[in-house]
């Protein structure tokens, strides 16, 4: 099958998941992506943790369809690996610690000046500039750099997110500026040099609650499993005990919700909820009456009338209940792929296009393609031992 990247080789000097992520995504579509690793430990995450087999679930996630080249880049002969590596490379990445790449001249500046028809990109904490540009960086701490921690949890308490929130944010910035550049690449000849920060990728991400708090001059409060600015919106008791969420985004839902809901129009024009800010002001009285009204049916009743009336709702699953979930396999999502520790279950990319499946193939162990990819080269394996 031609997938769109087909043609398209990507050099990614990378670890942790913001920038293999970045490249995996570039891999599903078909992009050759050769990933250097130190020799003998490999990429660090392949040490989180061993929960798929023995394999790090996060390293699984962020490198199926790698070929994994182990190299000292430092070394004499890791320099003359690359020397031959790069002018057949489309697209270069690297997250090194903050001045490694530079002290290389592995940095997309350099690499695109030497190479013109290259996309490089690095991938740093904080940027290249500013007093920051040298300060090492992780997920948690830049969540905490950038004030997600300070609206993220309940009122009494703070709290991280759950996901890699900033390294997915970041490599998924990396993923559009390369796919930016290779278009501008078939209309210019041109390679071009960027760079992505997780400062800056969360900065982005942070843009509504920082200017709701700068322009009404108080912050977003934690509201735990509400919404903040929105009501009502969040988790609700039926009547059997279980908890449903359901949202409204507008005045329309509103109306629909009291009348086809509730079955109480007259809620609609109470002048405590005649509006969203009203309704948020007013908040604790609206979610003690919601409540009052949904002990008259159990939670499949109100998810079915929630459901006639338009509204967006919701159970409450746990990861193992999301795993078993009816839209993941009736729809096919989940497909099984190989690795150093046999077949794995993965979720497939969201993307779906007509025609086309994404490629799907192994998680590489570590140095597992360094002899073909020398060999390729024309250098010969065994200068890698003597080196």
């Amino acid at each position: 099958m031609n997938l769109p990247l087909a043609n398209i080789t990507v050099v990614s000097l990378e670890q942790a998941i913001a920038a293999p992520l970045a490249s995996r995504h570039l891999a599903d579509w078909g992009a050759r992506v050769i990933k250097i690793e130190r020799p003998g430990s490999g990429d660090f995450a392949r040490g989180y943790d061993e929960a798929m087999h023995g394999m790090s679930s996060q390293f699984v996630w962020a490198n199926r369809s790698k070929e994994s080249l182990a190299l000292d880049v430092k070394s004499e002969f890791g320099q003359e690996v690359l020397e031959e590596l790069l002018p057949r490379a489309d697209v270069f990445i690297q997250n090194l610690a903050p001045g490694a790449a530079k002290r290389l001249r592995l940095d997309a500046r350099s690499l695109v000046d030497r190479y013109p028809r290259l996309i490089a990109c690095d991938i740093s904490g904080y940027g290249s500039t500013g007093p920051y540009a040298n300060k090492k960086a992780y997920d948690l701490l830049v969540q905490c750099e950038t004030g997600f921690l300070s609206i993220n949890g309940t009122p009494d308490d703070e709290a991280k997110c759950g996901l890699s929130i900033v390294d997915i944010a970041t490599g998924m910035y990396a993923l559009n500026g390369i796919l930016l550049a290779l278009y501008r690449r078939e209309q210019t000849g041109e390679g071009t040099a960027f760079e992505v920060s997780l400062f800056d990728a969360m900065s982005e991400w942070m843009s509504y609650p920082a200017y709701y708090t700068r322009d009404s001059g108080k912050p977003v409060a934690r509201s735990g499993s509400r919404h903040a600015t929105i009501a009502p919106y969040g988790p609700f008791t039926a009547g059997d005990g279980k908890t449903i969420f359901f949202g409204i985004q507008n005045e329309r839902e509103w109306k629909s919700f009291c009348e086809k809901v509730l079955d109480d129009p007259s809620v609609r024009t109470d002048q405590r909820f005649t509006s969203n800010p009203d309704r948020v002001r007013n908040r604790n009285a609206l979610e003690a009456l919601i409540n009052e009204r949904f002990t008259r049916w159990t939670s499949d009743e109100l998810s079915e009338r929630l459901e006639k009336a338009a509204i967006a709702n919701s159970r409450m699953n746990t990861v193992e209940e999301f795993l078993a979930h009816p839209q993941l396999h009736e729809r096919d999502r989940i497909r099984s792929i190989g690795s150093p520790m046999g077949p794995l279950n993965v979720f497939l990319p969201p993307m779906i296009i007509d025609g086309l499946s994404p490629a799907m193939n192994s998680v590489p162990a570590v140095g597992e393609h360094t002899d073909s990819i020398l060999w390729e080269l024309g250098l010969h394996p065994s200068r890698l031992r003597i080196a």
